[in-house]
């Protein structure tokens, strides 16, 4: 059922009595330990969710649906880790989102892999071991949220809840060929996730599809979004430092265009602001948070990348990150400028595909600056932003949407992903996006 029905159908199912909460968390519990192999699921509440599944009352907008919660988000009774050797705490609360989850009539399966303290954009660096991709187990996830895209990906469960401070939702969507949804700041609540930056810190949704995406966010927030099916206008970001991407992905992301045009969308070049400036501010931001949240604990015994991480932001010295707090004001204006011109800004999420996981160890440097190029902004100015599967004969390419408000972002997101799948590729995608103008 799990990527065949959406979500809002399955759900309705459980509503009517057509389909019993048990066999839903039976069959993600089966699917689950079919892909252990995988390591998306870190802990997996087996007795607790076939509890909830029993006693379930069969209402609410996610009525009986199973769902993975990223383990830097607590979740009551279940162990609250972050992926971390140094951290064996068990969950006293639920976080908000959990709480709304269960209000929604959601039921919690267990806990996904994030990167050590989500503090890593590959997935690897974890307690129980690096996540494998679902479609190809040698190569990465892409991270933090490794284990929510790998799980949706795989079939586990229909959604999962992850976090993005620096496109660790979108960044695993894209490589693993699901959607990922970072909304607006402070749509989906922070309470007792465990802190990376709190200036950039969202919490998001993987799902299958950019319906099931919107739908589970109108859930947890008790709104309700219009789809739309008027071709948008949509800014291509025609900055050459977003469009270094490697030959797979500007194949899909040219032929992708060149659809969208046929489709009917009016495109128009867009230049965003400077990489170099907005790349050095979220990491001025990032980094001294980041250090301060981890005062007082076992750093010495964090995984090796992150220990490292840590180490270079505590260079950063204060005058730094005092500027990078008044620079973000400018560069949400001149962007939100930017975007006020179209409907959606459009560029590739990820500039490569998924690395193997050898190629990672050794080169993690520039491997993790291709992961993070195209995503970043969104954080630093904290507009809403998809990562859209695009039709690919290999790996998995995703398309990026970032819009003014999460209206305007689901109704492109949701326009795109029926244009692309209802429609030929257009073109084999030999030049940029930019070129296809």
């Amino acid at each position: 059922m799990f990527g065949v029905e959406s979500i809002e159908a399955i759900a309705a199912s459980v509503r009517s009595g057509a389909v019993d909460p048990v066999d839903l968390v039976e069959q993600a519990l089966r699917r689950a330990e079919e892909t252990a192999a995988l390591n998306a699921v870190v802990h997996l509440d087996a007795e607790g969710a076939r509890k909830a599944a029993a006693a379930h009352d069969r209402r609410g907008a996610l009525a009986g649906i199973p769902v993975l919660v990223k383990e830097i988000i607590e979740v009551e009774g279940l162990p609250y880790r972050c992926g971390s050797l140094t951290m064996d705490e068990v969950g006293s609360t639920d976080a908000d989102v959990v709480r709304r989850l269960r209000a929604a009539g959601a039921i919690v399966l267990g806990l996904s892999h994030s990167h050590e303290f989500a503090y890593g954009c590959t997935g690897t660096s974890n307690r129980a071991g690096p996540c494998h991709n679902p479609h190809d187990p040698s190569r990465i996830t892409g991270g933090s949220s490794a284990g929510a895209a790998a799980a949706v990906a795989a079939g586990v469960v229909p959604l999962a809840i992850g976090t993005d401070t620096a496109g660790s939702v979108r960044i695993p969507a894209a490589l693993c060929g699901v959607v990922g949804f970072k909304p607006a700041r402070n749509t989906l609540s922070t309470d007792r996730v465990f802190p990376l930056s709190q200036s950039l810190d969202h919490v998001g949704v993987l799902t299958a599809t950019v319906a099931d995406a919107q739908y589970a966010v109108d859930a947890l927030t008790a709104q309700h979004t219009a789809r739309t099916a008027s071709p948008p206008r949509l800014g291509l970001v025609s900055n050459p430092e977003h469009l270094d991407c490697s030959p797979e992905v500007t194949i899909a992301w040219s032929a992708a265009i060149a659809t969208l045009r046929a489709a009917g969308a009016v495109m128009s070049e867009a230049k965003v602001p400077d990489w170099a400036e907005t790349n050095q501010t979220a990491i001025d931001l990032q980094g001294p948070e980041a250090v301060a949240n981890h005062v007082g604990r076992d750093v010495d015994n964090y995984q090796p990348d992150v220990q490292q991480r840590l180490r270079e932001a505590a260079e950063i010295p204060a005058w730094r990150y005092v500027r990078a707090r008044e620079q973000v004001l400018a560069v949400t204006v001149e962007l939100g400028t930017t975007i006020s011109r179209v409907d959606a800004l459009l560029l590739p999420t990820v500039q490569l595909t998924a690395p193997t996981l050898s190629e990672v160890e050794n080169d993690s440097l520039s491997i993790r600056a291709k992961l993070l190029r195209n995503t970043r902004l969104a954080n630093l100015t904290g507009y809403p932003a998809y990562s859209v599967p695009l039709p690919t004969d290999g790996l998995p390419v995703g398309l990026q949407v970032i819009a003014l408000d999460n209206q305007s972002a689901s109704a492109v997101a949701h326009w795109v992903e029926q244009a692309l799948t209802s429609r030929p590729q257009a073109v084999d995608g030999r030049s940029s996006g930019a070129d296809q103008l």
